[in-house]
């Protein structure tokens, strides 16, 4: 063997550890959300918990990510990147500890949407700038996609592997298995070439302003289901005679403008921004940050109100539930990786729009199929139809979004991705969330009220224990509660029918929500460029 094979032998072995390493932290970031969606009825069950309160944990774990992720990357530069990769890694697997053995919905939202959330907004712009370091200019679009790919197969396999383990053993194996993963990774961190620490200083005031103003926004829609958008709903607490949500929205977004502005104060008085606010204004790249969060945005309500339909109006198993959705993470994964092979020099804005078309078909498809005695089988084609379109535009959209700016702004470029993606998520998760259960709750007291076989006594206790949202329950455990509380089996009979009516009534209005917010992204998809982009 020469000298030069030898070399090249141990540069692709080094290459092989460096991609395994980054790729495995970016399954880990994604296969969490995909685990919680499929088990979403087994861990409310499990600690305690509504459908809501597992909303609320999937909404905080996105947030936390989106609020931090600019942040983080700005304190990966002062510490190193792979130093606060490692940093990241350690606070993301306590928070996984804590997450597997949380005994209540406190200690889940401490553990997974809190810890895991901070150490994901250290870990994830850390890996753009670790892949750059440790791979020549002609090598990183490959390890770019691959590590993508990681993200994918996460997507992929996370509902499969979430409600196997979920059926056979527990929910919590599967973050008791990420602190392994995040163990091994450890071991071997040290063998990957670092980018330097520099001297810059941590905008403080820009850190505080973005995560308070991002927060009161996610979290006023969040609540909106339980107080109301703008008119107080019943119960609910109210300022000037209007919803709290309305204030936390408008206080979000004054508090949103206002880092705007500090960050373009401190680059006019040359100081050191959080954010070049100046990238905004670039219009490939604002276009390509636009559909990501629709994207996300619609993912996310989707994929929170699909596996409701299964588990719980279904009442299929947390595997059966995953199963169901295979069809969306196969054909994810094939147009993602087929697209740029079979239509290489196609055109971004073409391929974006007809994979926002696929989705929108699909949604459509899942509205109109949430009727009385719709089974697993409605979801299928949509599934699929869906999955074809995210895999569009992930074929895409990375690409748009960095070659839109020169190389030396690609780390900022990766942490405004990243904040658009989990801001995405989290307002998907909030509003798709919010809406289903506030159609919900009016369906059902609405309903109550109007049902003959219901006592007048019944329907107005009803009203009042039930003003603040009704949760979204399966058929067996509404009929168990209502025995447990020794209501006569001819007025139960009638409010499980009024429950049922209304489950796949809120859902299909879910949908139709998400159809609309896709409509919306096809008509804003035109900053998009035309021809195929090039490095700018």
């Amino acid at each position: 063997m020469t000298v030069d094979t030898a070399k090249s032998s141990t540069a692709a072995t080094g290459s092989a550890l460096v991609l395994t390493v980054l790729g495995a932290g970016q399954f880990l970031m994604t296969l969490d959300s995909s685990v919680m969606n499929v088990s979403m009825a087994s861990v409310a069950a499990d600690i305690g918990t509504t459908i809501t309160g597992i909303q609320t944990a999937i909404t905080l774990y996105t947030l936390v990510m989106a609020t931090l992720m600019i942040t983080g990357g700005k304190i990966g530069t002062i510490l190193g990147r792979r130093r606060a990769f490692g940093i990241g890694l350690v606070v993301y697997g306590i928070g996984s500890a804590t997450t597997a053995i949380a005994p209540n919905l406190a200690v889940l939202l401490l553990g997974w949407s809190l810890l895991e959330g901070i150490g994901a907004a250290l870990i994830m712009p850390a890996i753009v700038a670790l892949v750059a370091a440790n791979f020549p200019p002609e090598r990183r679009t490959a390890a770019y996609g691959l590590i993508a790919a990681s993200g994918a197969m996460a997507v992929a396999a996370g509902p499969l592997v979430g409600g196997a383990v979920t059926t056979f053993a527990s929910w919590r194996y599967v973050f008791a298995g990420e602190v392994v993963i995040v163990v091994l990774i450890l071991l071997v961190l040290r063998r990957i070439a670092d980018v330097p620490p520099q001297r810059v200083k941590l905008d403080l005031l820009g850190s505080l302003l973005s995560m308070v103003g991002l927060g009161l926004v996610v979290f006023g829609v969040l609540r909106s289901s339980e107080w109301g958008w703008v008119r107080v709903r019943p119960g609910g607490p109210e300022f000037f005679g209007l919803s709290p949500v309305f204030w936390l929205i408008l206080a979000g977004l004054v508090v949103i403008h206002l880092f705007l502005r500090w960050q373009s104060h401190l680059a006019a008085t040359g100081g050191q921004p959080l954010l070049d606010v100046t990238l905004l204004r670039n219009r490939q790249l604002s276009g390509g940050l636009t559909m990501f969060l629709a994207q996300f945005m619609i993912q996310a309500g989707v994929f929170f109100a699909v596996p409701l339909f299964l588990s719980v109006v279904l009442e299929l198993s947390a595997l059966a539930t995953g199963v169901r959705l295979l069809p969306l993470s196969a054909a994810l994964l094939v147009a993602a990786a087929g697209i740029p092979k079979v239509w290489p020099y196609a055109s971004p804005r073409r391929v974006v729009r007809l994979g926002l078309a696929s989705m929108l078909v699909g949604i459509v498809i899942l509205a109109a199929g949430m009727d009385p005695g719709a089974n697993a089988a409605v979801v299928a084609v949509p599934m699929l139809l869906m999955g074809l379109g995210l895999g569009a535009l992930s074929s895409q959209l990375g690409a748009v979004t960095v070659s839109a700016v020169p190389d030396e702004k690609s780390p900022e470029v990766g942490g405004l991705q990243n904040t658009a993606t989990n801001l995405g998520a989290s307002l998907g998760t909030a509003l798709i969330g919010s809406v289903l259960i506030a159609t919900l709750s009016s369906l059902v007291l609405t309903g109550i009220k109007e049902h003959p076989a219901v006592p007048e006594s019944v329907a107005q206790q009803a009203s009042t224990e039930l003003a603040a949202g009704v949760p979204f329950v399966s058929d067996t455990q509404l009929r168990t509660a209502l025995d447990d509380a020794g209501v006569p089996p001819a007025t139960a009979d009638a409010i499980v029918d009024v429950n049922t009516d209304a489950r796949l009534e809120a859902l299909q209005v879910a949908f139709s929500l998400a159809a609309l917010l896709t409509a919306g992204a096809l008509l804003v998809s035109g900053r998009i460029p035309r021809d195929p982009v090039t490095r700018g």
